[in-house]
Order: C-alpha cells, then sequence, then structure tokens
C-alpha cells in the first residue's frame, strides 16, 4: 500500500542525506521525497511517500524516530488528509495545436505560464491521479518536458504535525 509519511526534521546540514541513507540501507523505495523549510527556520518538513505492508511502514516509523534530526514522524494516509503534486509541462504548442492546448489546459485547470512561438508551458496541481490523467489526454508526441514536485501532504481537521 502506498503511504505518505511526513517528517519534522532540524533544519541542519546532513538530515535529508541521513534520512534517504536509511531508506536506501534497509531497501525501502523512495516513489517521491520533497522537503521545504517550516514556518519555524530552525524546522524542516519532508514529505516521503513508498510503498509498503503495515509492518514495513511501522518499521520505517520506528528508524526514522531512532535518527538525531528527526524531531516528529505521521503517516498521513492513516487518516483523512489532503495531497498535492505540481507538474510543469512544456508541450508543441504551433499555431494549429494553440487552441487545442488551451482546452485541454482549461479542462484540467492548468494555467498557461509561459509561451513562445512554438511552445506552452502548462502548470497543474492535483493529486498523482490528475497529472497521469493530464498526461494521457495530450497526444504524446507534443510532450516536450515534463517536471513533477513529488506530493506534499496534510491532516485534514486538527490533525496537525508540530513540535
Amino acid at each position: 500500500m502506498r503511504h505518505i509519511i511526513s517528517i519534522l526534521v532540524e533544519n541542519e546540514a546532513g538530515a535529508l542525506s541521513r534520512i534517504s541513507n536509511m531508506f536506501s540501507a534497509r531497501g525501502y523505495n523512495i516513489e517521491s521525497l520533497t522537503v521545504a523549510p517550516t514556518e519555524d527556520a530552525s524546522m524542516s518538513r519532508m514529505t516521503v511517500v513508498t510503498v509498503g505492508s503495515e509492518d514495513v511502514i511501522e518499521q520505517i516509523t520506528k528508524q526514522l524516530n531512532k535518527l538525531v534530526e528527526v524531531v516528529k514522524v505521521v503517516d498521513l494516509s492513516e487518516a483523512e488528509h489532503i495531497e498535492r503534486e505540481m507538474m510543469l509541462i512544456k508541450v508543441r504548442a504551433g499555431q494549429k495545436e494553440r487552441d487545442d492546448m488551451k482546452r485541454i489546459a482549461d479542462i484540467f485547470r492548468g494555467r498557461i505560464i509561459d509561451v513562445s512561438d512554438d511552445t506552452y508551458t502548462i502548470e497543474l496541481t492535483g493529486d498523482g491521479r490528475k497529472l497521469d490523467a493530464f498526461i494521457q489526454a495530450l497526444d504524446q508526441g507534443a510532450i516536450i518536458e515534463t517536471v513533477r514536485t513529488g506530493a506534499s501532504g496534510i491532516g485534514r481537521g486538527n490533525r496537525v504535525l508540530r513540535v
């Protein structure tokens, strides 16, 4: 099963390396990883997407909690949560394709953020399935380049990851 693990860590050099090494040393795969500072400059929040049984995820959580720089670990998949990913996708958009590309972007609530003579760069935000569906809706020959952030998530309601 797919899990989204949020980790609050001390914002210091080497924390990302030690956490990713913990995953690789034990043979756990990271599907996506995002890291950014929080409202507290001394802390960063990491969001790791991984796949594993309940036992594997429990083991990952225990191992993460043993790391010195880890302050708190939460498996967001255990309860209601909101998940988003961002994608920037550059597509061919000559004079003939422009209207179709604009229409498809609008259907998926994407925004055209850059225009050149032959291309559009479109920004989309949503869950991974939405972004995958957008890619499938395009003619594969139209895609020039794709960049995705990986998932970020937050618990719904009063569920928070704080010290």
